[in-house]
């Protein structure tokens, strides 16, 4: 009996001691809303729109308190000469100078924290403005998706200040090995998204004293004054779309493309990296389409300091219109894999060292043909339809090995292309084939020359109107005064500058370059030694086999995957 008691007494002691366990627990867990949560661990949604942006759903406010918050109080080049104190403004010519009421007609959406914010939406005038600081913890990641910005007067997604991840470096220390992976500036283009960004840059504004020191001066569409990497989500096939007044995208330090897919129309250097000695522009992976000839010069690519293409697909094309390169970088281009193009009327040699080799064509004349490449055998391994006349060409694609080559111009050709590049070719014909006049190590390099005279950029209209918004997937509507080629009227070349008055090619060009009738073959022979070829025409040897004939270059035994090029 006494032994039943106790049983039953421990018996209801456990069924007292189970449920208070688990209440016990409950009350020590505390729910947290989204709103709780740290802002730098979570995702912000940012919904632009002319009328209402939404912030994770709710109205932005203009508190500056806010993690987002939107504003008027824009940076742009004022229409004026002076400050009250008299002392200059600026550089910025008078295209360049925004009125106070263009200005203000611009929303600024300001991100202040560190975290990732995912944006979609369209702002007809606007700008995203980062300004969060300098420690280590201080990134922002842009995930842009089916976003639309047009800014008048200044970039239109602007990297104020963040993180450098680089501050150590000194011209004496840098090299073309950079690792940005802490960049405190990094865009996400979302899968299957369409994004444009539409923008302006802002010249140079002296702070208000008497030594003219700079205040502020944006050059691009697209601006980080800090390093920055741009990625695509896990397809890899997001779309961002730049046009700019000046130029296209741009940092003060390191830029790192790792995926995505980019096209930029400029009007001065499609992409600029502009720390001297030190910049490095990285090109790890992706699809990068670059026109340079909205304006009056510009560089396709331009590096203060060096340009290192790993993988990928590079199309850099520069002004057709002025003595600007397809690639151009002032310590060296490497060309480490990928498949890459570069055109222009002036040529920076690539590097020696490059890992994958590379074949670069100077043209007797300027040519805005298809040009394909075989191997020794009439294999086609590279097509490019140039879309204005070069006379400088280069190209770099993993089919390339030591060995003879035979260049074509014009002629039939069908298989897979964009933006003129054929990445799979299934026949080509009937093409007028080229010989050259003598060869080099790299291509030797010219002097550029003095294009101060064409410093004014063309501006958006004078009445401040915008392109009309696309459609979402196409490219904005280019204003008139920015269209290419901007070709003069009576659609001749403008003469080129004293010292260049060759078929556009400096007098110093080429000075490692040999170029005699005995050098003079249809056979380009490509070794680690000799890469560049001069003198390229399509001019009649009289040992010419003028012109191949071949169809369905897949049904040759010869024929392997080597054609194609992507």
């Amino acid at each position: 009996m006494k032994m039943k008691k106790f049983l039953s007494s421990a018996l209801s002691a456990c069924l007292l001691l189970f449920p208070v366990t688990p209440i016990l627990a409950l009350d020590q867990v505390k729910i947290v809303s989204s709103a709780e949560v740290p802002i730098s661990s979570r995702e912000i949604s940012i919904s632009l729109s002319d009328d209402n942006i939404l912030v994770d759903g709710v109205a932005v406010s203009n508190d500056s308190s806010n993690a987002v918050y939107t504003s008027h109080d824009i940076i742009y080049y004022e229409d004026k000469d002076s400050y009250e104190s008299g002392n200059p403004y600026g550089e910025g010519s008078i295209s360049e100078r925004h009125s106070a009421e263009e200005a203000a007609k611009h929303t600024v959406v300001n991100i202040t924290q560190p975290g990732t914010y995912r944006i979609s939406g369209e702002l007809s005038y606007g700008q995203i403005f980062v300004n969060v600081g300098k420690e280590e913890k201080d990134k922002v990641t842009l995930i842009l998706d089916n976003v639309n910005i047009n800014c008048a007067v200044a970039p239109a997604i602007f990297f104020y200040k963040v993180y450098e991840c680089n501050t150590d470096a000194t011209t004496e220390t840098a090299t073309n090995q950079v690792d940005t992976s802490q960049a405190g500036a990094r865009v996400i283009l979302a899968d299957d998204s369409v994004n444009a960004i539409t923008g302006s840059h802002v010249a140079r504004i002296y702070k208000d004293n008497d030594e003219q020191k700079k205040l502020h001066k944006y050059d691009g569409a697209f601006y980080s004054r800090m390093s920055m990497e741009i990625d695509g989500e896990s397809k890899g096939n997001g779309i961002l779309n730049i046009t700019a007044d000046n130029e296209g995208l741009d940092t003060e330090m390191h830029l790192t493309l790792n995926g995505g897919v980019i096209h930029i129309q400029s009007a001065d250097d499609g992409i600029n990296v502009n720390e001297d000695g030190i910049s490095v522009l990285t090109i790890n992976g992706g699809y990068l389409s670059i026109f340079a000839g909205n304006g009056k010069e510009g560089d396709g690519i331009d590096s203060n300091g060096w340009i290192v293409i790993n993988d990928g697909t590079v199309i850099s094309l520069a002004n057709p219109n002025s003595m600007d390169g397809g690639i151009d970088s002032d310590m060296g281009t490497s060309i480490n894999g990928g498949t890459v193009i570069g055109a222009g009327s002036m040529y920076d040699p690539l590097e020696s060292n490059s890992e994958q080799l590379f074949m670069f064509l100077q043209f007797a004349e300027e040519t805005d043909d298809l040009i394909v490449v075989t191997d020794e055998k009439d294999v086609p391994i590279f097509a490019y339809d140039f879309p204005y006349d070069y006379t400088y060409i280069s190209f770099s694609t993993p089919t390339l090995t030591e060995g003879t080559y035979h260049v074509y111009k014009g002629g039939d050709i069908s298989g897979t292309e964009q933006d003129g590049l054929y990445s799979t070719i299934t026949s080509y014909s009937s093409g007028i084939q080229l010989h050259h006049g003598g060869t080099s190590l790299n291509g030797g390099k010219g002097n550029r020359p003095d294009m101060n005279a064409h410093s004014e950029r063309p501006a958006f209209p004078n009445n401040s109107e915008m392109p009309h918004l696309p459609e979402k997937g196409e490219l904005p509507t280019i204003p008139e005064d920015m269209k290419f080629p901007m070709m003069p009227e009576n659609s001749e070349r403008p003469a080129p500058p004293e010292g260049m008055e060759n078929s556009g090619r400096p007098n110093s060009f080429g000075g490692n370059m040999q170029s005699s009738s005995d050098t003079e073959s249809y056979d380009f022979v490509l070794t680690s030694s000799s890469r560049g070829f001069t003198n390229v025409s399509g001019n009649i040897l009289s040992t010419s086999n003028n012109g191949i004939g071949f169809t369905d270059v897949a049904s040759n035994s010869w024929y392997t995957e080597a054609i194609k090029i992507i």
